[in-house]
């Protein structure tokens, strides 16, 4: 089965501000376009979400932008953006220096911000891409955040999660992986739209 990641386009935030559960909609004009995301992707049977505006309102762009017919997008819970706690919708440079170094100094299990550990971010995450086991479908594709798509390759891949936090990852951008074979194949990273 192949499970394309479609990170989620261009929010309506200003930059350098923290977001994460923060639901917000998309700027306007769509950025990337939805045929350009789509271009070059796979036809799906399946489209899941993430339950964030961001994401939903992504997801039914990309479908709009296919010719072909349209399967139903199934929004899933578990596959929201790590919930930033108090940091949410505040500028980086305002957040208490002492704060963001424990939490750099305690990636895992951190949570200063009194929102989400990335541990229990991953955990939610990966709970859901466990129940792929039995999908019968040939392509799906998940429209979501940075965050868990890089929990999600560390999850396949058998990385640690620190490692894969620093893979780049643009808005409207798509991923490949492969299920089924022994061990998980990730065809490309990071597929800019045309």
């Amino acid at each position: 089965m192949d499970v394309v990641l479609i990170r989620h386009a261009r929010p309506d935030v200003a930059p350098g501000i923290c977001y994460g559960n923060l639901d917000l909609s998309l700027a306007v004009p769509m950025t990337p376009a939805p045929t350009a995301i789509v271009a070059a992707l796979p036809v799906p049977q399946r489209v899941v979400t993430s339950p964030l505006l961001r994401a939903g309102d992504t997801a039914k762009a990309l479908m709009r932008a296919l010719t072909l017919a349209e399967p139903a997008i199934e929004v899933e819970p578990r596959l929201r953006e790590l919930d930033f706690g108090d940091w949410e919708g505040k500028p980086w440079d305002v957040i208490p220096r002492a704060e963001l170094d424990d939490w750099a100094g305690h990636l895992l299990e951190g949570r200063p911000h009194g929102g989400e550990s990335a541990a229990q971010a991953m955990a939610r995450v990966t709970a859901w891409a466990d129940t792929l086991g039995g999908a019968q479908d040939s392509c799906i594709w998940v429209v979501g955040h940075a965050g868990p798509m890089r929990m999600l390759a560390a999850h396949w891949l058998r990385l640690p999660l620190d490692r894969t936090l620093g893979w780049e990852l643009a808005f409207g951008a798509s991923c490949l992986f492969r299920l089924g074979y022994t061990q998980p194949q990730l065809a490309w990273w990071n597929r800019g739209a045309a």
